[in-house]
């Protein structure tokens, strides 16, 4: 990382931070824009609201930004990623038989709400990955003339494994397939092109990559497919002429603010867009780089162990999740000799889950090892 981000990050000395896949922490110029938001509250309380209107409205064009999406009309601001997924489940129309092809290493969020619709006859076909050749061909060999839907997380929490969203996108498309990404082991850590991927529906809370705080995320929604989900909240803020609060008629809004019904949350808008523009600044090809490099240190720190063995399949495209676990030693016993040590880190697909990010010190990483190797050698 150059060092002019070297002050970004405050995290205490003995604390080894390897957990960006669960939540991460903040940069010091989040706790900044938060303080300074706590403090307009408390002396003067929402005078400046226009202010807070602008901010709403950069973080908007930050995420566009992020994911190459045409505009911030396409974006909404959303509670988090299961909210997202649930507009679309409950905005689509279904008929019974329609199908939804996923994979069967899904998160809970990219599983319930589809699960959730099978009383109306409609069937998840949950996709094998581990330990195929091509798993992106593998969910594609699933697509029929029943599929409505494909929807996938771009990098799996439990394994790390990544598939091609590309091929992905252009599968669905030639076949008249709704897609959507379930994106948010990936924005902020890699670049995302929502437009190359030719997705419907794309998705992230803002906790991860993004260095954001919990409650806040995103939902992208192609502007030719905002029409294509039914609502299911509605409020004040949701309607086309929003200012305009004696109106005796009204319409939903042309944009994506359709999905936000009513008022936004905005001390995770001010820090989330503060985290951003950290990001933003490194440039997203920049951090994924230096993600790549240090996730790639962790595999080879585990493939040099004998005594460990690697769960997480090396991808070509890089790896941001990595999922590892003692050979004749107990899972359970290394991760809580870890956290008892500060290693901020998660038991996750059979193993132990480093995901580091892209500011995080390779001493860092040497640290969380040596600890590995004493717990290895000692008991």
């Amino acid at each position: 990382m150059t060092d002019q981000f070297n002050n970004e990050f405050n995290l205490d000395d003995d604390v080894i931070y390897l957990n960006h896949a669960a939540v991460a922490p903040w940069p010091v110029r989040t706790e900044k824009a938060v303080n300074a938001f706590c403090r307009e509250n408390v002396t003067i309380g929402s005078k400046k609201y226009a202010n807070w209107l602008n901010v709403e409205a950069h973080l908007k064009n930050q995420l566009a930004q992020l994911i190459q999406a045409d505009n911030a009309d396409e974006i909404a601001l959303v509670k988090n990623t299961s909210e997202a997924l649930s507009f679309v489940a409950y905005g689509l129309d279904w008929a019974h038989g329609d199908t939804i092809v996923t994979s069967d290493e899904e998160f809970p969020s990219n599983m319930i709400p589809w699960e959730s619709l099978e009383n109306q006859g409609v069937r998840v076909i949950k996709t094998h990955l581990k330990d195929t050749e091509d798993p992106t061909a593998e969910l594609i060999k699933n697509i029929d003339s029943r599929t409505k839907l494909l929807t996938i997380s771009s990098v799996q929490y439990a394994s790390g494994l990544r598939v091609d969203l590309e091929r992905l996108g252009e599968a669905c498309q030639q076949r008249g397939v709704l897609f959507c990404i379930d994106a948010i082991q990936s924005v902020g850590a890699f670049p995302i092109d929502v437009k190359k991927y030719q997705a419907d529906f794309v998705m992230a809370d803002g906790h991860k990559w993004m260095l954001g705080p919990e409650g806040l995320g995103f939902f992208y929604c192609r502007q030719s497919s905002i029409n294509t989900l039914k609502l299911t909240q509605y409020g004040w803020h949701m309607v086309e002429d929003m200012g305009n609060y004696d109106a005796l008629e009204w319409s939903t809004a042309k944009s994506a603010r359709r999905f936000e019904c009513g008022s936004p949350n905005m001390l995770s808008i001010h820090a989330l867009s503060a985290s951003l523009s950290l990001l933003l600044e490194v440039g997203m090809n920049t951090v994924a780089n230096n993600l790549i490099e240090r996730g790639q240190y962790v595999i080879d720190k585990v493939q040099q162990s004998p005594s460990l063995t690697l769960l997480t399949k090396p991808d070509a495209q890089g790896n941001n999740i990595i999922v590892f676990k003692p050979t004749k030693h107990d899972t359970n016993e290394l991760f809580d000799y870890l956290t008892s040590k500060q290693v901020v880190c998660a038991k996750r697909g059979g193993g132990i889950r480093f995901s580091p990010h892209f500011y995080t010190p390779f001493s860092v990483i040497d640290r969380a090892f040596t600890l590995i190797n004493r717990f290895l050698t000692d008991t």
